[in-house]
């Protein structure tokens, strides 16, 4: 997904280590997965007032946090096709006939749900080792694991091609739409429209829908095809509009660049944006290290690179205890040091390519994930390190247990997806508060197994 957030801090009210606060989030399947990406900080924040930047195809706009608006407060419809008429002359000026501009626009309803979510606050943190158990779970990896083997043939093109792994690809792939199994519902033009009459950062949202118009004018795609999330990211690898006008291929040769319908086209076009973003053909994207105790890593980070020579002296090694220098790696390459969760958690060195995936989606955390997931899909192990937890993260399996365990609780939280939302984590802070564990609200081990033993129990009776 192309849209991202970033939180810059205006008053800092409490810091701590291995999770991170926030107050603005994405939603449904992306809101769940892509928005605690600020894990990527290793931090924990309240923020008063809470600034943000959305992080749009690589254009920052800033904007401030608010509470959800009553939708009474929303324009009528006639002001919402009045502000469409308006956009007219824009949309013509960017590349929209007047006739599609018309067609497209005549029977448009403004969909406000999209507003809401904009302002949407959270009420629950996220700690980076229940982000990373729900994205790179053995569910996921076997999937991922069948569709290298399903798509062998294409994707061995598309390395030839972009010089980009079939596994990284693939790992973007299953981030962003459990490959090609949820990427999102919202009718674009109404979502995308919406927003350009409502709310904040109407000029971004213009430009997307103007984009989207474009699309649907050139012909690759139907009004049909493009639903996606709230935001306007849809396909299979989650492309913003203006994002798929840059960078969208036609991979499969039928003239039309199709990231819906398409798997060759998305996944070629997938590629192309981390080519374009810096991919470096047969290097890794990084691996994690162990460093020696008492070294200090304060002022460590990705962009702060220094040769693998100057980590070597400083006494750091890769976790499996093999030479930091392999393949086609030298002293000289540039590697920046990040530890997500503080010293005490997995710690890693980095390279451009972890850069050009960070680029896809402008979070630390969302970058690890698709880098572990890709590691993962070519047969690589677990982190070496634990996270700095005793109640570890779970996997989308276990979740949808203790979801099964909520409901038969009594507690109205939805369908059993393995989604965590707030339903859920309202309901499990209850559960927390019975059975005496702390009421984090966290779908961690210990409710699990709390859930698990208690079953048990009512079985023998």
């Amino acid at each position: 997904m192309n849209l991202k957030l970033r939180l810059r801090t205006v008053q800092r009210s409490s810091a701590c280590y291995g999770k991170t606060k926030f107050e603005f989030k994405n939603f449904g399947y992306f809101m769940k997965y892509h928005f605690p990406f600020f894990l990527g900080t290793a931090l924990c924040f309240s923020f008063t007032p809470l600034h943000a930047e959305l992080l749009m195809n690589g254009v920052a706009v800033s904007t401030t946090t608010t509470t959800s608006s009553s939708q009474n407060n929303y324009s009528s419809h006639s002001n919402f096709q009045s502000c469409l008429a308006n956009l007219r002359s824009q949309a013509i000026s960017s590349g929209v006939s007047g006739a599609i501009y018309d067609r497209y626009t005549q029977n448009l309803v403004p969909d406000y749900s999209v507003i809401e979510k904009l302002n949407y606050q959270p009420e629950f943190s996220t700690p980076i080792w229940d982000y990373l158990s729900g994205l790179v779970d053995q569910e996921r990896v076997q999937a991922g694991q069948q569709k290298l083997n399903q798509h062998r043939a294409v994707l061995n093109r598309v390395e030839q091609s972009y010089g980009v792994p079939a596994e990284t690809v693939v790992a973007v792939w299953g981030v962003e739409s459990n490959y090609g199994d949820i990427s999102g519902k919202y009718p674009l033009l109404q979502a995308l429209g919406t927003l350009s009459c409502e709310g904040r950062r109407q000029s971004y949202f213009r430009s997307e829908f103007f984009a989207t118009m474009r699309i649907l004018q050139r012909g690759d795609l139907t009004q049909d095809q493009l639903h996606g999330s709230w935001a306007g990211a849809f396909g299979h690898t989650q492309f913003m509009p203006s994002t798929y006008e840059r960078l969208a291929v036609d991979f499969d040769g039928d003239g039309r660049r199709d990231l819906v319908s398409s798997t060759a086209d998305a996944l070629a076009s997938t590629a192309n944006f981390l080519k374009r973003a810096g991919w470096q053909t047969g290097m890794p994207w990084g691996f994690e290290v162990k460093i020696p105790q008492g070294m200090s890593i304060s002022s460590e980070s990705r962009r702060n690179k220094k040769s693998l020579n100057h980590w070597i002296a400083q006494g750091v090694t890769r976790a499996n205890g093999t030479a930091l220098i392999q393949g086609n790696l030298s002293g000289s390459t540039p590697a920046g040091l990040i530890a997500p969760a503080g010293a005490n958690g997995p710690i890693f060195l980095v390279f451009k390519n972890f850069d050009a995936i960070y680029g896809y989606n402008a979070a630390e955390s969302y970058a690890l994930a698709i880098a572990h997931l890709s590691d993962r899909l070519n047969g690589g192990l677990p982190f070496v390190s634990a996270w700095p937890t005793d109640d570890a993260g779970t996997s989308r399996a276990e979740r949808r247990e203790i979801q099964q365990f909520l409901i038969k609780r009594g507690y109205d939280i939805g369908v059993v997806d393995g989604l965590i939302g707030d339903k859920s984590r309202r309901a499990i802070q209850q559960e927390q508060n019975r059975l005496g564990l702390s009421p984090t609200g966290r779908a961690g081990q210990k409710i699990l197994a709390a859930f698990r033993q208690e079953s048990a129990k009512q079985m023998m009776r």
